[in-house]
């Protein structure tokens, strides 16, 4: 590990914090629920702004489009043109499908 000061005493690291996302992820034939991380301050896209062509998710469950455990592991890259869409668990609000209240 690299340590640098600046002239005024500011300490400089090669180390980047990150925070955990518990997140869901849809491709065209897969979900996939895991952890992925992202730069203290920052937002999901921005994460997804700087990866190059994979986003390395942790701790995953990949399900099929009937919700059937497919994979589990502890590591995986996923493809970044395959992703359709991602959400953050904690913000996941399941829809309820009585759309005529009485």
């Amino acid at each position: 590990m690299t340590i640098q000061y600046d002239e005024k005493g500011k300490i400089f690291t090669n180390i980047v914090q990150k925070e955990t996302v518990v997140v869901t992820i849809q491709t065209r034939i897969h979900q996939i629920h895991g952890t992925i991380y992202v730069r203290l301050g920052e937002r999901i896209k921005d994460e997804l702004d700087q990866c190059a062509k994979f986003l390395p998710v942790t701790d995953l469950v990949v399900f099929d489009l009937n919700g059937n455990t497919l994979y589990q592991s502890s590591f995986m890259l996923v493809n970044l043109d395959q992703i359709i869409w991602l959400i953050p668990d904690a913000e996941m609000v399941v829809a309820s499908n009585d759309r005529n209240p009485s």
